[in-house]
């Protein structure tokens, strides 16, 4: 099985989010950053899924600047076999990644294409349906396990419900949320091979997609601050104080 991983590399989610003074965006410079923790399931099931099947092959792709080529390396160094790197400084929308992504799937043909669900920086949640329609793939988003049944896969995702499981013949593009699995920690040994595994770093305009921007952001800003919390001494005064808040609400 030939596995696709397409990983985004964002702020790390341990630090704490900055918008640049000018309202441009989120501040990005001299700050830590780490690949999405959603696509680091993704990887980790690419990984356990090549475990399973005979002579899989997991390729990372990533899309961004230079620095990029970290994420891949964690990548490498969790078990993946090689990776590409899309090289560009621009900040590129959802619908021009998935087009990009569709290139790389053109060139590639693996029988499946992993993601994570959404990216911590954004939240769209889009790439992977995006990239499923362009192609004409099934698709199963926010799958929290996944078992090869050999002609196919079977996935189950959580939905408002509980949970289904769906069967998806290949190829198919699957989008991992966080309880998939239990990410490993590569060790140093692992992180050091990765260095020698192949790792390709293209132009965007290798690709002829036009990642023109359709959207244009007027101005970021932070959120207000969070009100302080109240304590309550039994479930009684918490009822009376919903009840207080609710006729506050219907008075407005």
């Amino acid at each position: 099985m030939k596995i696709l991983v397409a990983v985004k590399r964002v702020v790390d989610h341990n630090v704490r989010i900055r918008v640049r003074p000018d309202g441009s965006g989120v501040e990005t410079a001299g700050v830590r950053m780490s690949m999405n923790p959603f696509c680091k399931h993704a990887v980790e099931a690419a990984v356990q899924l090549a475990e399973k099947v005979a002579d899989s092959e997991i390729v990372v792709v990533s899309i961004g600047p230079k620095p990029a080529t970290d994420v891949i390396l964690t990548a490498l160094a969790m078990g993946a076999h090689r990776g590409v790197l899309i090289q560009t400084d621009a900040e590129l929308e959802t619908l021009a990644i998935a087009k990009l992504l569709a290139k790389v799937v053109a060139e590639e043909q693996p029988d499946l294409v992993l993601l994570g669900k959404q990216a911590v920086d954004d939240d769209s949640n889009h790439v992977g349906q995006m990239l499923a329609a362009l192609l004409d793939w099934p698709q199963a988003t926010f799958a929290s396990a996944i078992n090869p049944t050999g002609d196919g896969l079977e996935v189950t995702r959580e939905v408002d419900w509980g949970r289904e499981t769906v069967a998806l013949p290949l190829p198919a593009v699957v989008t991992a949320d966080l309880r998939l699995n239990t990410p490993r920690n590569a060790a140093l040994p692992m992180v050091m091979k990765a260095r020698s595994k192949p790792l390709a770093v293209r132009p965007v305009e290798d690709f002829g997609v036009d990642v023109t921007p359709r959207l244009r952001v007027d101005s970021v800003s932070p959120p207000p601050d969070r009100a302080a919390g109240k304590t309550v001494g039994n479930v009684a005064d918490l009822a009376r104080l919903i009840a207080d808040d609710v006729a506050d609400l219907e008075a407005l």
